[in-house]
């Protein structure tokens, strides 16, 4: 039972987070991944895990390798009792929470290891492994870890474990696979990690790890309108895991929504369900429209019947679209000047008609500079153009990542009209749709909020030799479901939805075929049909 001094030393914990978390600017904490867990959610984690442990004879050697100011630590002594932990041991890389963590705990059991868990297992004497891990690792997106430290991981992670990870990966993959790998065999870990790993391409080497190294206990997803983290925009899991094979014939306890120790829907899922699941999210399983649009899709897909792309990524859209009426005024000539729409939350049409010279009939006029001219040429011939992308303002641009990679900067990627367009992001539960299809009869083209549909070659040649079934198409498209649409984008923290290409591309094309019998003349292996090839 908690003890009084337990409970002063758990309120000195929050309210030293608390400073130290002041001390840093936004940015910095999303760089280096540091998201404290609430107590009570620390609390719930450990009573979970304490009903997975062994009963009798099982002495508890406490591990955690992104210790911070022990909000995991705090929560074993709460709930496991200072008796029952034979031994502690955190590590810490930020110097600030590794002072805070010792002064916190010292005479709590607790020895905190300052310095990076990734490099101290190369050590010759290594921390001692734990049997039971409680974790929030750093949550450090990829393109805040350089190419250097990505490779060692990698590699480090391929010699422990033989899993190799993409480089698309989150700091979090890493620690899980490697701090699995000093856990003690047959020792028990539960993470507190982002949810997307259930879902997206750089996740399968986790999710296979799961399946095939270990036995996956529990995986937990909260809703994502049930942010975990009041400073991170993340949709939140907590997997339990023993480090032990799994046998062939398991369950996994797959629960989503309400808490954990009250969990909205649970669902025990075999195993070999999930080693062919493209996505993990599908479970559990809902009655009704989830369940429905959570299958795999079988037959032709808007894949097959779409090209389905991005729009422009400018590197700057506040510099490389203008309003129409100012482009002018600077003199920017008319032939480096393509017509975009506006961004999804400023368009509130879904049929976007033309006007003569193609320019969409809105009220807000957008156009993009487009110009692949060399820079002396470009000064020489059109000096207003040239002026104004070497203003001093455009500095900030042209040193941008995007940018700086082209040839010359200001050159943009090349898309055509799309006649329909679906958005990106957006939030929807229920009936209502995360994202919205456009029916574009403009010259516009769009920018990387939007995903852009060109009809590939049968239905392109439907469309030509009967353009007024573009209603019909856009209809159809309309009609697709806020469950189907959410089945296969992504979803994070706050109930924010994104879809890609693939994903979209992979929603069923059954109600295109059921219209035009005529477009199911085979989908070929290439996933293309061949009706008018």
């Amino acid at each position: 039972m908690i003890t009084e001094t337990d409970k002063s030393l758990e309120l000195r914990r929050q309210g030293m987070q608390a400073d130290l978390d002041a001390q840093k600017s936004g940015a910095d904490r999303n760089r280096m991944g540091q998201f404290a867990t609430p107590h009570a959610l620390a609390v719930e984690i450990v009573q979970q895990m304490a009903a997975m442990l062994p009963a009798e004879n099982f002495a508890i050697h406490f591990g955690d390798p992104a210790v911070g100011s022990g909000s995991f630590f705090s929560a074993a002594l709460s709930v496991l009792g200072r008796q029952n932990l034979a031994s502690a041991i955190g590590v810490e890389i930020d110097a600030a929470f590794c002072d805070a963590a010792r002064r916190l705990w010292c005479n709590s059991g607790l020895t905190v290891e300052y310095g990076d868990f990734t490099r101290m297992l190369t050590n010759a004497t290594p921390p001692s492994a734990p049997n039971v891990i409680l974790a929030n690792p750093p949550y450090v997106r990829h393109h805040h870890i350089s190419q250097q430290d990505k490779q060692r991981l990698k590699t480090l992670v391929l010699e422990k474990t033989g899993i190799k990870v993409s480089g698309l990966a989150g700091l979090y993959i890493y620690f899980v696979l490697l701090a699995t790998a000093w856990l003690e065999d047959g020792g028990y870990a539960a993470w507190l990690i982002p949810a997307e790993f259930m879902e997206v391409n750089y996740g399968k080497a986790l999710r296979n790890f799961l399946l095939t190294d270990v036995t996956l206990i529990r995986l937990h997803r909260f809703d994502p309108r049930d942010a975990q983290f009041d400073d991170a925009i993340v949709s939140s899991a907590v997997l339990f895991l023993k480090k032990s094979k799994p046998s062939v014939s398991r369950k996994v306890q797959f629960t989503f929504g309400g808490s954990l120790s009250n969990p909205g829907v649970v669902e025990m899922v075999d195993q070999s369900l999930l080693v062919h699941a493209r996505k993990w999210t599908a479970y559990p399983r809902e009655a009704g429209e989830r369940q429905a649009s959570w299958r795999e899709v079988e037959g032709a897909t808007l894949g097959d019947l779409f090209k389905i792309h991005r729009g422009v990524a400018t590197g700057g859209n506040k510099v490389f679209i203008l309003d129409r009426e100012d482009a002018n005024k600077r003199g920017i000539p008319a032939r480096f000047l393509r017509p975009i729409l506006p961004s999804p939350r400023q368009l509130k049409a879904t049929v976007i008609e033309a006007q003569s010279d193609g320019f969409p009939c809105l009220s807000e006029q957008l156009c993009l500079i487009d110009c692949d001219l060399p820079s002396p040429v470009l000064e020489s011939r059109y000096p207003a153009l040239w002026n104004y992308l070497h203003a001093p303002d455009t500095l900030h641009v042209r040193e941008g990542y995007l940018v700086g990679r082209r040839n010359p900067w200001y050159a943009q990627e090349r898309r055509e009209p799309s006649p329909f367009l679906c958005t990106y992001m957006g939030r929807g539960n229920d009936e209502k749709r995360p994202f919205r299809f456009i029916w574009n009869r403009s010259q516009a083209i769009a920018t990387n909020l939007y995903l852009m549909l060109y009809p590939r070659r049968n239905l392109a040649v439907l469309l030509r030799m009967y353009p007024e079934r573009a209603a019909e198409v856009f209809g159809i498209l309309s009609q697709i479901t806020g469950g189907e649409l959410r089945s296969e984008g992504r979803v994070y923290g706050d109930g924010l939805h994104k879809i890609e290409p693939k994903e979209l591309g992979r929603i069923s094309a059954k109600p295109f075929l059921d219209r035009w019998p005529e477009l199911s003349a085979e989908v070929s292996k290439q996933g293309e049909l061949s009706l008018f090839g």
